[in-house]
């Protein structure tokens, strides 16, 4: 408990600062105009795969015994990757709605 009061302590900046990320974040993001969310969720995505290169590359660094880091690494790669795929396919889906479909026109 005294090591957790300490870090809070030295990071109490850092600390105030997330939390005030947190709440730009989502008034940002509850602002955002329906017709923009599939551009900002095609670049979340792109985000994510950032992500998950940089904890594969952790997982790779990281020595052979540390099961620890290996498994939250493991378990940051398949949540990262689920979320990734999942948003391309959410945005595939909204780009479907928009498409026009052609009619097959047979000519006699």
């Amino acid at each position: 408990m005294q090591n957790l009061l300490e870090f809070i302590q030295q990071n109490q900046q850092l600390i105030y600062l997330v939390i005030l990320m947190m709440f730009l974040g989502v008034e940002v993001i509850s602002n955002v105009p329906s017709i923009l969310h599939t551009p900002l969720m095609s670049g979340a995505n792109a985000i994510h795969g950032v992500i998950v290169i940089g904890a594969i590359i952790v997982m790779g660094e990281s020595a052979s015994d540390d099961y620890l880091s290996i498994a939250i690494g493991s378990l940051a790669v398949i949540v990262g990757t689920l979320n990734m795929v999942g948003g391309f396919v959410v945005t595939d889906r909204m780009l479907a709605m928009f498409k026009v479909e052609k009619k097959n026109k047979v000519k006699k």
